[in-house]
């Protein structure tokens, strides 16, 4: 055998669609069946509605787009509209627990599946940790916020732990009891996570109404004005320089046109997280039709909310007015109503649990797929006998989330995990370009697998969702590309030192036995 084919035998050799449900790979039946579409929406809206939706619109307003962010937020929804239709017709095919890994392990072969696979365990570990964080932020002001609107000077932190509480740097107790409780909510039952879900999902959606309702009761079409202000150049630090700024040699600007799509970019981060419903296809009853389905109706519905609160806030206020760091709070203080921070804050804390306990499912799911593939250790594969989860790679989920949380801790300040958000974006777009290219080579070479759902205009439609990633990607901050090259750079050795040769599909080829490890734990 040539060094070339020995090559494509050992890293690109691809899964057969049979096989990530067939009886050498454990099956799709490993895990129990618990969500309908119903719950696939409520998962959907749990991961893409969080803080953000208090915070982001407000802040692209009053620094890059002003009342045009409007427009940002429909080009970002169909930016990533684009990309869920391809996960969609992927999950409708392979409704498997690795969602874009797994696609990407049947159309590109083992060695891009894994490189998928790295790019997934990033953006979801670093969310969660990331996520923490900024609950624990969140939590100290609704504490204090309770004590300031109720006139009780007796509500708030405890001076005990004050030092170690709501802080973006140092120690921080409240991000870790969070991710602990979260991790155990998730280690001991997908159905406790359920309930837990739908309770928090409903609370801030509520939220969300009377915000919106909040303010549009204010709304005044004089603040609209000008829609799209004149555009004025920005300074940046070589730390903020963009790829397309290399690539162009210009300069960022905020406000006119560019502004608006300046904005997209940052906006497009809100709706990333419907690609994790995917993760619970391998979970859900009629896969193939529901995952779609709960998919594309949930990312429908977030986009709404997003802009139904980007329309109350600036037609509230003039963007000029906006307080970027708190840009809605700030809005209902200037029309009189200080008592709607109290919601705000609720929403937010609410909406922030609900991010952490989503991308620990997720997380956790991804985990077990590579395991159970073999390239990863294959105790993470093992489902508990009496929670009928992997108990294992959720508390592992749950203890690198914890230790990614207090990262400056253990890198004497200097750096702070708050400072990496742009690496969780970067690893989710970098899994939306394989998947988009995974439709229409999948349609090549197997027009005949059954698809429950089908993406209309291939090749078209793959494409036009490629550019539009690529172009987020080209938004993304040089910084964040040299730590996503060093972070693939580990991964492959990763991969050469023990994935490669513990492959399950390997040993499948070599005819050599192949151990059950998604077993059940007794």
């Amino acid at each position: 055998m040539s060094a070339q084919a020995s090559f494509r035998n050992n890293v690109l050799r691809r899964l057969p669609v049979e096989e990530t449900a067939g009886p050498h790979y454990g099956g799709r039946h490993r895990l129990s069946l618990i969500y309908q579409t119903r719950d696939l929406i409520v998962l959907g809206l749990g991961v893409m509605v969080g803080a953000g939706i208090f915070k982001i619109a407000g802040e692209q307003a009053a620094t890059t787009a002003g009342p045009a962010v409007v427009v940002s937020f429909v080009i970002a929804g169909l930016a990533c509209l684009l990309s869920a239709l391809s996960y969609a017709e992927l999950s409708s095919t392979m409704p498997v627990a690795g969602s874009a890994y797994s696609f990407a392990y049947v159309a590109f072969g083992e060695i891009w599946a894994w490189v998928i696979g790295w790019a997934l365990l990033l953006e979801l570990q670093l969310a969660a940790a990331v996520v923490g964080r900024a609950w624990s932020l969140y939590a100290t002001r609704l504490i204090a916020d309770v004590g300031t609107l109720s006139g009780v000077s007796a509500i708030h932190v405890p001076s005990a732990i004050e030092g170690v509480a709501g802080h973006e740097t140092g120690f921080d107790l409240f991000s870790l009891l969070i991710l602990a409780v979260l991790a155990l909510v998730v280690a001991i039952g997908a159905r406790l996570s359920l309930y837990a879900l739908w309770f928090m999902v409903l609370a801030k959606v509520i939220a969300i109404g009377l915000v919106i309702a909040g303010g549009l009761l204010f709304f005044h079409p004089a603040n609209l004005r000008p829609f799209v202000p004149p555009a004025r150049p920005l300074p940046a630090s070589g730390g903020d320089r963009t790829v397309l700024d290399l690539v162009t040699g210009g300069a960022p600007h905020a406000f006119g046109l560019f502004g608006v799509f300046a904005a997209t970019s940052a906006i497009a981060f809100a709706y990333i997280g419907f690609d994790l419903i995917a993760t619970a296809a391998e979970e859900t009853r009629d896969a193939p039709r529901r995952v779609p389905a709960g998919m594309i109706v949930s990312l429908l519905i977030a986009i709404a909310l997003y802009i139904g609160v980007a329309v109350a806030m600036v037609g509230m206020v003039p963007y000029g007015r906006l307080n970027p760091a708190t840009p809605l709070t700030s809005a209902f203080t200037a029309v009189g109503k200080d008592g709607m921070a109290l919601v705000i804050d609720v929403g937010a804390v609410v909406g922030l649990a609900t991010v952490i306990l989503v991308v620990m499912v997720a997380q956790t799911r991804v985990l077990f797929a590579m395991a159970r593939d073999g390239l990863l250790p294959a105790p993470l594969a093992v489902i508990s006998g009496r929670y009928k989860v992997p108990t294992r790679a959720a508390l592992l989920v749950g203890g690198t989330a914890i230790a990614l949380s207090q990262v400056d801790v253990w890198t004497f300040g200097k750096v702070s995990v708050l400072t990496l958000q742009q690496m969780i974006v970067i690893g989710t777009l970098f899994a939306f370009l394989f998947v988009s290219a995974g439709v229409p080579v999948l349609r090549r070479a197997r027009p005949d697998l059954p698809r429950g759902f089908r993406v209309p205009g291939v090749p078209v439609t793959p494409v036009l969702a490629i550019a539009a990633t690529g172009w987020l990607m080209l938004n993304l901050r040089l910084r964040t590309w040299e730590y996503f090259g060093i972070w693939m750079a580990f991964g492959l050795v990763v991969y050469l030192l023990y994935g490669r040769t513990n492959s399950r599909l390997r040993h499948l080829l070599d005819g050599r036995p192949v151990h059950d490890h998604g077993r059940h734990r007794r």
